[in-house]
């Protein structure tokens, strides 16, 4: 994601919304051609980031989904 000024955002400091909106952004760039090899690269680059940004997200959301899973599971067993 580019800011204001230019400077491109760290991926690691990107929600999982913004991650895959600069995703969708990158692919659809892609997509299109850049102009020159270079731009090509720096996109792809970009776009992998993005993609493990989501993905960590993702398994940190399934992870807290299984604890709380494993915890409502326990509290039924000491009913």
């Amino acid at each position: 994601m580019t800011e204001a000024n230019g400077a491109v955002t760290d991926v690691a400091d990107l929600s999982f919304e913004q991650a895959r909106d600069e995703l969708v952004r990158v692919v659809s760039e892609l997509e299109q051609g850049a102009p020159t090899l270079e731009q090509s690269l720096a996109l792809w680059e970009r776009g992998e980031a993005l993609a493990a940004r989501c993905e960590q997200w993702l398994v940190g959301a399934k992870q807290r989904l299984d604890a709380a899973r494993s915890g409502a599971v326990a509290e039924d067993d000491q009913k």
